[in-house]
């Protein structure tokens, strides 16, 4: 798949675990592990949004786009 999550850095950057930001964004850690390893189809804006918020970044942080 071409749009790719970049979770699992921006987790390192900031020192936070997976755990941590569950917690923080009220998700399940299943559903953000499924996010973080790209097997996620889709993400709803509040989702995006409650990441961002909480890793303080942009959503162009968390995905990227690599052509095929």
């Amino acid at each position: 798949m071409p749009v790719t999550v970049k979770l699992d850095d921006l987790l390192h950057e900031r020192r936070m675990t997976l755990t941590e930001l569950a917690d923080r964004v009220g998700l399940t850690l299943a559903n953000l592990s499924i996010l973080k390893t790209g097997k996620a189809k889709a993400i709803r804006f509040s989702t995006l949004e409650a990441i961002c918020r909480e890793l303080d970044c942009q959503p162009g942080d968390l995905l990227g786009y690599e052509g095929e």
